[in-house]
């Protein structure tokens, strides 16, 4: 295995199917070809007035004017400066790794599986350990909407964590990347199981979980 962490060989992952596929290949991400996907990527590590747009709402003109921009560039300029950014606070190895792994895991797959016949990758036990431990700051976050207690348990090694604690809580089961990309509101999973109260997993369906 590589010496890089998970998080970078996604990103060189996601760069390298982005040229495979394209500029104007589909993505799971609503209203984003591949070069918006890689536009706000790069923008999001360059520009990090704009990039608060991502999470400031007043702000978003601001991240939209600035991917709008980048999107004006060739694809593959844009790969090449997102897989090589330069010195940015996300090259320190501890941000990259709590910053930067689910942010490309995830968008990897959102390109992966918005082409027909995708199928689910099985990681390596100590990369699927590394998104397993990525998902319980990130995962406190995005479940809420649902104002449910959550619980996620891991398919592979029956590990738990429990993002919203409380009694008689929805347990969430599948495989750490398949956790990650539901909880982050995509619908293209497998093997992902919910059970507990009908009501409470009938409002942890209806939450609108971020994209």
């Amino acid at each position: 295995m590589s010496d890089l962490l998970l998080a970078r060989r996604e990103r060189h992952a996601l760069c390298d199917l982005a040229l495979e596929l394209g500029p104007e290949a589909p993505t799971l991400c609503e209203g984003w070809a591949v070069a918006d996907l890689v536009a706000h990527c790069l923008v999001r590590e360059t520009s990090p007035v704009a990039a608060l747009g991502a999470v400031v709402p007043p702000l978003a003109g601001l991240a939209d004017r600035a991917v709008a921009r980048a999107r004006r560039r060739p694809l593959p300029q844009l790969v090449a400066r997102l897989r090589d950014p330069g010195l940015t606070p996300y090259r320190l190895r501890p941000v990259e790794r709590v910053a930067n792994t689910l942010e490309f895991l995830i968008h990897h797959e959102d390109v992966r599986r918005a082409q027909p016949g995708w199928q689910p990758r099985a990681l390596a036990p100590a990369d699927a350990a590394v998104v397993w431990g990525s998902l319980g700051g990130l995962g406190r976050l995005l479940v809420r909407p649902a104002g449910v207690p959550v619980q996620v348990r891991d398919a592979d090694s029956g590990r738990r964590t429990t993002l919203r604690a409380g009694a008689d809580p929805v347990v969430v089961t599948g495989a750490p990347v398949e956790l990650a990309l539901l909880l982050s509101g995509r619908d293209q999973v497998r093997g992902v199981t919910v059970d507990g109260p009908p009501d409470r997993v009938a409002a942890f369906r209806a939450a609108g979980f971020a994209c």
